[in-house]
């Protein structure tokens, strides 16, 4: 019972805190808000040459500060971007059913008044 208790403890610390830098993939680093491909490079770069302890030891590498470094302590994601296209055809099939949606009332309506 201990064991499974410690088990769930280190995994819900690592699933719920700040990313390990020194063993990050490059795209888990891609993956934080401020880094693109060069400085996930430069951070692999460096932890070749030294320990990264924690997200603080960022600050370290160049091009690197300490908003960055912020990011990854607190696990700060990119935003996903919507591609321009994508959201007019969903904006313009919203609008499609909407028009479905209001002729149906219509016609619904004058049925009701043609019975009357």
């Amino acid at each position: 019972m201990k064991k499974l208790l410690l088990v769930m403890l280190l995994l819900s610390s690592y699933l719920f805190g700040a990313m390990n830098v020194q063993l990050a993939s490059k795209s888990e680093l891609m993956s934080i808000s401020g880094i693109g491909e060069k400085k996930a490079d430069e951070i692999i770069k460096y932890r070749k040459k030294h320990k990264l302890k924690s997200a603080d030891d960022l600050v370290k590498v160049p091009g690197i500060g300490k908003k960055i470094a912020n990011n990854v302590k607190h696990n700060v994601k990119k935003k996903k971007k919507i591609n321009a296209q994508t959201s007019k055809k969903k904006m313009s099939q919203k609008a499609t059913k909407k028009q479905k949606t209001h002729k149906k009332n219509m016609k619904k309506q004058k049925n009701k008044m043609n019975k009357k």
